[in-house]
């Protein structure tokens, strides 16, 4: 039961719409009468609100007098009237640790130093109110809405009411002019439109395309909370833990279940993994790589409809985001089989050799490129040694010539994000240091494509990747995953006594 709402909205409401409908009098105020009270529930904080009230607290130190508004975000349409599964930006989730959609967190600077907290949210209703039969948000069809005071006191900072934003952003704006803002763009359009109203230069043009002082404020911003989460803090790394540990559950099942696979195809691999996902934590980190055959020579091969053939490879690329956000992002390659052809496990081989040269390279004070280089260099030197490339090894290296197998670098940031901290300053991330806290994927692979005519047709249609997640420690690292089977035998022996059951 939809009720209409004919009122105009203004710019910082939410919008909403619905075909024309009319109810009677009696119909209204019998929907809205002979509710039993909404009762307010005692708040549970939660475990990592200390962490994120540092998290803003470090923020605003380092934009003193300035306003800064950053958003939840919204769900995107996957079409017509439905919408993906909201899943808030990761900036946002950073600095509150809330999954609430539409919310906005709003950092106001004070006359004495420092920042007042807000974190606008939809507040809880009641069935007397209009808002609780809106349609699409109301909570009628959402489910309960925490209370304004249950959300400040679960999330440990200062609460408000969505519906007040714009007014107290106006209001804030008015009072001092001279006050500039910054904000996470493109998440939101409401707090979008809304500082594009209050600050008219938001949509100056500038000659040659240069960004506009307003643009460049709220780039320093992303890229600050980028470069913000290079160092995870304790909290941060038991969850990379956790999403570790059910990911490797994840390829377990998987490979419980390669017969079905067989019999239907690459979807039920997806399937598989999803339901661990779902099962343990909020979703996939991101769109699982289901690639059987040929097929694994396509990096981002996400469509997952082809079979799964006995004597061929499946690579897997998945990952379990926890109930916090946090992901893992884990490869194997599997003989759908059970067992490596010969031309298969050379090039397995070579792939693990050059992952345990990666992760020997990683430690704290080595460049973040060295762990790249090791893992390029012993690939290079096995496409030379094959007589797929011209030595010496130095100059397949130096001309880049061995990246027409390779294709990719040896990996990325890990965290709230698959490729986590990819907005941060380039000195801080690709051309820095590796530093205790940091964890990252080191994911070598070689590609040889089905109509690659470089290479004998032996190699066409093999492609293995294998990827692990590492934390960099006081000491050197620890490969998170290195309880999942990863050596060729290793492999081996895994699908054969899952597939029997064992």
């Amino acid at each position: 039961m939809h009720v209409i709402d004919n009122g105009k909205s203004s710019v910082g409401e939410r919008q909403r719409t619905a075909a024309p409908q009319r109810y009677s009098e009696e119909l209204l105020t019998f929907l809205r009468s002979g509710w039993a009270e909404r009762s307010e529930r005692t708040p549970v904080p939660i475990e990592q609100s200390a962490c994120t009230a540092k998290r803003r607290q470090a923020l605003s130190a380092a934009f003193p007098g300035e306003r800064l508004v950053i958003p939840a975000g919204t769900a995107k349409t996957r079409v017509n009237d439905v919408k993906f599964g909201f899943r808030p930006s990761s900036e946002y989730v950073y600095l509150t640790g809330d999954r609430t959609e539409g919310a906005v967190l709003v950092l106001e600077p004070t006359p004495a130093g420092g920042h007042d907290e807000r974190l606008y949210l939809q507040p809880g209703t009641s069935p007397d109110s209009r808002e609780f039969w809106a349609p699409g948000h109301g909570e009628l069809e959402g489910g309960r809405r925490r209370s304004l005071a249950e959300a400040a006191g679960e999330l440990g900072v200062a609460t408000g009411d969505i519906g007040r934003l714009a007014a107290d952003l106006r209001e804030a704006v008015a009072a001092r002019p001279e006050v500039p803002s910054r904000m996470l763009r493109g998440h939101d359009v409401v707090p979008d439109a809304l500082l594009a109203e209050l600050e008219p230069d938001r949509l100056a043009a500038r000659e040659g395309g240069e960004p506009t002082a307003a643009e460049a404020r709220d780039r320093e911003l992303k890229a600050h909370l980028a470069g913000a989460r290079l160092v995870k803090d304790a909290w941060e790394i038991e969850q990379v833990r956790r999403a570790c540990a059910s990911t490797m559950r994840g390829f377990d099942d998987v490979v419980a279940e390669l017969d079905q696979a067989i019999a239907v195809g690459e979807r039920w691999v997806e399937g598989t993994f999803w339901r661990r996902a779902r099962a343990d934590g909020n979703d996939v980190g991101y769109s699982s790589v289901c690639a059987a055959g040929a097929h694994a020579c396509s990096l981002h091969w996400v469509r997952n409809d082809g079979p799964l053939r006995p004597g061929e490879l499946l690579l897997l690329d998945a990952g379990v985001e926890t109930d916090t956000f946090y992901t893992a992002d884990v490869t194997r390659t599997f003989p759908i089989s059970g067992t490596f052809t010969a031309i298969q496990r050379k090039v397995y081989n070579a792939v693990h050799d050059a992952l345990e040269a990666a992760i020997a390279a990683v430690e704290p004070g080595a460049r973040f490129r060295a762990y790249h280089e090791a893992a390029e260099r012993t690939l290079a030197e096995r496409l030379v040694a094959w007589g797929l490339l011209d030595g010496p090894v130095d100059r397949v290296l130096e001309r880049g010539l061995s990246r027409r197998y390779t294709l990719h670098g040896a990996g990325h940031m890990l965290g709230l994000d698959v490729h986590d901290c990819s907005g941060a300053p380039r000195a801080d991330y690709v051309d820095g240091v590796l530093e205790p806290g940091m964890v990252l994927t080191v994911e070598p692979g070689l590609y040889f494509q089905p109509g690659d005519l470089t290479v004998p047709a032996e190699y066409r249609g093999i492609g293995v990747r294998i990827e692990d997640d590492v934390l960099v420690t006081e000491e050197g690292s620890e490969n998170l995953t290195a309880a999942l089977p990863c050596g060729a035998g290793e492999v081996e022996n895994w699908v054969r006594s899952r597939r029997r059951g064992n």
